[in-house]
C-alpha cells in the first residue's frame, strides 16, 4: 500500500508538470516582448561569480550579433537550481533556455517540456557533431525508451571530467617522488604515501596536514568501479551494491579515517572542511575538476597537478564525467532564436572561447580542447588527463540514466554508520540493497506510467 501511494503521488507531480508544460505557448517567460519590436529571451542557469561573468560576456556578444534581441539571465546557486526550475515549470513560467542535468532528461522529455532540437542540430552546417564530445551529445539523446540514443533534447554545455589533484609543492618539500601521471597507484601505494604526508608539522601534538579529504558522494564511484563493483546493472533495472567488490571499496574508503587516519575526522572537518584544507595547502590529494580552475588560479599558493585515481582489483583507474546540457522550452515564443542561443553557447568557437577563457570548463569542441590541453602556461600541467577521462575511461554517474535518483541518493543518505565504524561495509550493502531496489522499481513504474 505504501509503495502504491508513493507511486500515485509521483504520478500526480508528473501530471502537474505535463499540464503546465502543455499549457506553455505564450506563457514562456521570454514571450513578453516590448512594444518596440525587441525580442526577449530568458536564460536560466546555475553557478557562481565566475560563471555569471563568463556568460554575461557571451550573452553580450550574442546580442551584438543579433540586433533587436535581449537575453535576460536568471542565475541561481547550484543547490537551489533544480528546485527553482521545477517551480518555474509548475508555475507555467518556463525559461526559454535553461540548464538541464542528464538525470532530468527522461522525466522532462516525457512531460513535453523540452523542444526536440534534432532537426536544428543535424541540419545546421555550423554544427559539426563529430567535433563535439560524443559523451556530451549522447547524454541528451532519448528515444522514449533508452537514454543515449534517439532525438537530441539539449546540447552539452560542457563535459566535466572529475580528476584527482595532488599538491605538488607538498611532495617536493617532503622529498617524495611525484606521482606518475600515466600509471595509477595501487590502493596500497596510495595509503603508504598518504601516511607519509599525514603529519603534525608544528609539533603541537595535533595533526595539521593530511593525505586526503574526500567526500564520499563524489569519489566512492571511482573506488567501486576500479575494484570491479557497480551501483546498477546494464539493464538499469537491478541495484548491484551487494557484492564483495563493492563492499571492499566502501570499507577501504571508510578505513581512510577509521584505520589509517589519513583524512580528517568528522570533528576535524567541522572545524575546517576539507575543501578549505586543500585551499590552504593542508591536503596532499583532492579532486580537481575543470570548474575549479578559475578559483584555484587566484587562491592557491602552491603548485598542483592532476593524475588518475588509485586502482583497485581491476588495476585500472576509474572516475566519472559530469555534464550539464542547455535545453529549449517547448513553450518558447522564439524557438529559432532560442536554438540559435543554444548553438552559440555550446558549439560556436566564439561562445566556447569566452567560457574557456574564464577557466570554468574544458572546451566542448575537440580541436579546441586539444590546443587547450597542450598549453602548459597554466596549472594543471597535465590537462591531457581531462581529455583521456572524457574519451577513454570516464563513466556517467550511476543515476544519470534512470528516471529519478532516489534509489541512488538513498545509499549516501544512510551510509554514515559505515564511516563512523558502527557498521561494516559488508553489512551495510546487504542491508541497503533491497530498499534501493524498491526505490528503483518505483522509478521504473512511474516512468512506464508517464509514457
Amino acid at each position: 500500500m505504501k509503495n502504491s501511494l508513493r507511486v500515485l503521488m509521483m504520478l500526480l507531480v508528473s501530471a502537474a508538470l505535463l499540464l503546465s508544460a502543455c499549457a506553455g505557448g505564450s506563457s514562456s517567460e521570454g514571450s513578453d516582448d516590448s512594444g518596440d519590436g525587441t525580442k526577449k529571451l530568458t536564460f536560466m542557469f546555475r553557478g557562481g561569480t565566475e560563471e555569471e561573468k563568463a556568460y554575461q560576456k557571451a550573452i553580450d556578444a550574442f546580442e551584438e550579433q543579433n540586433p533587436g534581441v535581449e537575453v535576460e539571465m536568471i542565475v541561481t546557486a547550484a543547490d537551489q537550481y533544480a528546485t527553482k526550475l521545477k517551480a518555474a515549470i509548475t508555475g507555467n513560467q518556463v525559461p526559454d533556455v535553461f540548464y538541464i542535468a542528464p538525470g532530468e532528461l527522461r522525466s522532462y522529455a516525457h512531460s513535453n517540456i523540452l523542444l526536440d532540437l534534432t532537426e536544428y542540430v543535424e541540419s545546421n552546417d555550423k554544427i559539426n557533431l563529430d567535433n563535439i564530445w560524443q559523451y556530451g551529445v549522447d547524454s541528451y539523446r532519448f528515444d522514449g525508451e533508452t537514454q543515449g540514443q534517439g532525438s537530441i533534447y539539449a546540447m552539452p554545455k560542457d563535459v566535466g571530467p572529475f580528476s584527482l589533484g595532488y599538491n605538488k609543492t607538498m611532495f617536493e618539500e617532503a622529498g617524495l617522488e611525484l606521482p606518475d601521471k600515466d600509471e595509477p597507484m595501487t590502493w596500497d601505494e596510495f595509503i603508504e604515501v598518504n601516511q607519509v604526508l599525514t603529519k603534525d608539522t608544528d609539533g603541537d601534538g595535533e595533526i595539521d596536514q593530511y593525505g586526503t579529504g574526500f567526500n564520499i558522494n563524489w569519489v566512492l564511484q571511482s573506488f567501486v568501479w576500479s575494484n570491479g563493483g557497480r551501483f546498477i546493472d546494464d539493464t538499469q533495472t537491478k541495484v548491484t551494491v551487494d557484492t564483495p567488490e563493492f563492499a571492499e571499496a566502501l570499507q577501504w574508503f571508510a578505513d581512510h579515517q577509521l584505520k589509517y587516519e589519513i583524512t580528517p575526522s568528522i570533528e576535524d572537518a567541522q572545524t575546517l572542511d576539507t575543501y578549505q584544507r586543500w585551499m590552504q595547502g593542508q591536503l596532499a590529494f583532492f579532486p580537481v575538476a575543470p570548474w575549479d580552475l578559475a578559483t584555484f588560479d587566484t587562491e592557491l599558493d602552491f603548485e598542483y597537478d592532476v593524475i588518475p585515481y588509485p586502482a583497485g582489483q581491476t588495476g585500472e583507474s576509474a572516475t566519472w564525467v559530469g555534464t550539464l546540457g542547455i535545453a529549449v522550452a517547448q513553450s518558447t515564443s522564439h524557438p529559432d532564436l532560442a536554438t540559435e542561443l543554444v548553438y552559440y553557447l555550446t558549439a560556436s568557437e566564439e561562445g566556447q572561447q569566452a567560457l574557456v577563457d574564464a577557466r570554468i570548463q574544458i572546451p566542448n569542441l575537440k580541436d579546441m580542447a586539444a590546443d587547450w590541453a597542450a598549453d602548459d602556461s597554466s596549472m594543471p600541467a597535465n590537462k591531457e588527463e581531462y581529455l583521456q577521462i572524457v574519451e577513454d575511461y570516464g563513466r556517467a554517474l550511476p543515476a544519470n540514466n534512470t528516471y529519478n535518483a532516489e534509489w541512488y541518493d538513498y545509499f549516501f543518505t544512510n551510509v554514515q554508520p559505515v564511516l563512523d565504524g558502527d557498521k561494516t561495509a559488508a553489512e551495510y550493502v546487504k542491508e541497503v540493497q533491497p530498499k534501493m531496489q524498491e526505490y528503483l522499481d518505483n522509478a521504473i513504474e512511474l516512468e512506464n506510467q508517464s509514457k
